[in-house]
């Protein structure tokens, strides 16, 4: 079963599956009735520190490269929820990893790159198509 990735406001579909929003901050103004996602795994998401780098707010905003770089280190912390993960998919369930609203970009975005983690600790193949990691 795949790994997809969206945003948290996405609309949601019959075959995402498990819905993980994996974001540090959970998204303001949001009910817990209008939730969209099935759990929450803020650990996941990056740091509080790196956030912060990539927009800039403790001093020049990081790059791309310097941001994944970074998110993948941080993520070394992370190896047993990733393992969940990957065990999920493994068993045939969808996971979908959801991101922020205002992250439009799924290559410049950790949810990509969690995903190829998820994928590479359970040797998930990968698959092409709408919705899912690219290969």
């Amino acid at each position: 079963m795949p790994i997809r990735t969206r945003r948290w406001n996405d609309p949601s579909q019959p075959d995402d599956g498990l819905r993980v929003l994996v974001t540090r901050y959970r998204p303001r103004g949001v009910a817990k009735a209008d939730e969209t996602w099935d759990v929450w795994w803020p650990e996941l998401g990056p740091s509080r520190e790196l956030h912060a780098a990539v927009y800039g707010k403790s001093g020049p905003a990081i790059g791309w490269g310097a941001y994944a770089e970074r998110y993948l280190a941080e993520m070394t912390a992370q190896r047993d929820a990733i393992r969940r993960l990957a065990a999920r998919v493994e068993s045939g369930q969808t996971v979908t990893l959801l991101c922020s609203s205002a992250c439009a970009d799924p290559q410049h975005c950790h949810r990509t790159l969690l995903a190829r983690l998820i994928e590479d600790a359970g040797g998930v193949k990968r698959r092409r198509g709408r919705g899912t990691m690219p290969g």
